[in-house]
């Protein structure tokens, strides 16, 4: 069998054992090993079984990770996220469908310290959610919100899927981050306009609350918040400025973290240790995962796959904008049955050869494949964070409801993907003032 036979071949392999359910690290390692061991000998796979997993662990990028999962859990543990929804709510109380509106804002500004949907998804399920159903929303619009909003954990920085996606294209982590914030921001936006149109429209959706405004309570909450954006602020401006590399800001984010959680009488033993051990567990799921895909990247450069699907896709467009629709289409279809960032590590060795055949501008594509990725999220069958909202809920809201409520923001997404191919300078124009 030829190599390029053993690498279509491995791929057929791979997508056999996700069937099966086999975790996609192991099926991943799996099949590199198998794979270079067919087109070398059983020393050469051991020999770059050994080194290949050491070398990747010990780049100094990658400590950028566990730091930002660490400022997050902080965040989350000592309470500095608490109030976001209370304050937000407080604001948008009285537009149609405020609630909605204002879980939107609060994922959004707990996303920017977890830097993962997932814990984006399951936080503000318990937080948001039962506020909205005992105010009379309906499940579907209440549920929908919170696991689509979610997903913004993965475009607003920092962001854990860029830091892998910069690591394994060597592109800038810090223009990634910058890239990040206006597509989040314009993603956030166009949640709560079609929820505010939705709700002008039926108003049976979300029945229009009857609190008035409280100023005195609108300060004790801007009092109670106001550490969490500034730390945020804080860490996306050292970047901006260059005072500081991505690495060194996720470090400075789990201090500054640290210190205000501790200023502030939230930083018990107890809070510390859960963030600690939730950081660990996150850590090392999402290294393994890494490992198997830079042993893949190895199998996949070994074999002319890449190299062949790359002369495939230019014969039918040169065109980077079809590249993009093809490549989107691929990620949709995928995404409905691979978790995030097993879908990102799964084909960037095999996209990234097309990707620069094409001249295609890797900040530009990063930002939408995440944007895709984030679709996937709450995309069934797999749609991870349907799941996580089902089971924060403990089944109080059907998962065909959850599923319905997303239908709406899924669409949204779209609308939001077709502009950021359209127009590229959403992506580039703030990480262009940052090369200046």
């Amino acid at each position: 069998m030829s190599m390029l036979m053993t690498g279509w071949a491995g791929i057929a392999v791979l997508f056999g054992l996700l069937a099966f359910r086999v975790p996609i690290g192991v099926a991943l390692m799996a099949v590199s090993i198998g794979g270079i061991t067919l087109m070398t000998n059983t020393t050469a796979a051991f020999g770059i079984v050994s080194a290949l997993p050491f070398s990747f662990i010990g780049d100094w990028s990658l400590t950028a990770i566990p730091m930002f999962l660490l400022m997050g859990f902080i965040a989350a543990n000592t309470g500095l996220t608490a109030g976001a929804f209370d304050l937000l709510r407080l604001l948008l109380g009285r537009v149609p469908g405020g609630l909605a509106s204002a879980s939107v804002g609060a994922c959004g500004l707990f996303a920017a310290a977890s830097g993962s949907s997932i814990a984006t998804t399951a936080a503000m399920s318990r937080i948001a959610v039962p506020e909205m159903l005992r105010a009379g929303y309906h499940p579907s619009l209440a549920t929908g919100v919170v696991a689509a909003s979610g997903t913004l954990g993965s475009l607003i920085p920092p962001s854990i899927l860029m830091v892998l996606y910069g690591i394994f294209t060597e592109q800038s982590i810090g223009q990634l981050f910058i890239a990040g914030v206006l597509p989040g921001v314009i993603s956030a936006l166009i949640y709560m306009v079609m929820i505010t149109v939705r709700c002008t429209a039926s108003p049976d959706l979300a029945p229009p609350l009857s609190e008035r405004f409280d100023l005195s309570r609108l300060m004790r909450l801007i009092w109670s918040v106001w550490p969490f954006p500034v730390l945020i602020l804080g860490v996306l401006g050292g970047i901006f400025g260059g005072f500081f590399t991505p690495t060194e800001a996720g470090a400075v984010g789990a201090f500054l973290a640290l210190v205000i959680a501790g200023l502030r009488g939230g930083l018990t033993l107890s809070a510390l240790g859960n963030a600690i051990r939730q950081t660990t567990l996150a850590t090392s799921s999402i290294f393994f995962l890494s490992i198997g895909a830079i042993m893949f990247t190895r199998f996949m450069g070994l074999s002319g796959v890449p190299r062949e699907l790359s002369d495939m896709m230019l014969a039918v467009s040169d065109n980077p904008f079809v590249i993009i629709l093809m490549v989107a289409g691929l990620y949709v279809i995928l995404g409905m049955v691979i978790d995030s960032i097993g879908l990102m590590l799964l084909t960037l060795p095999v996209l990234l050869p097309v990707l620069e055949t094409a001249d295609i501008n890797l900040i530009w594509f990063g930002i939408i494949a995440i944007k895709l990725l984030e679709i996937g999220l709450v995309t069934p069958p797999v749609g991870l964070n349907l799941y996580v909202l089902h089971s924060a809920l403990s089944g109080k809201v059907r998962l065909g409801d959850i599923i319905s409520g997303t239908a709406w923001f899924i669409a949204m997404d779209l609308l939001t993907l077709l502009l950021l191919i359209a127009f590229p300078a959403i992506s580039l124009f703030l990480p262009s003032l940052m090369a200046g």
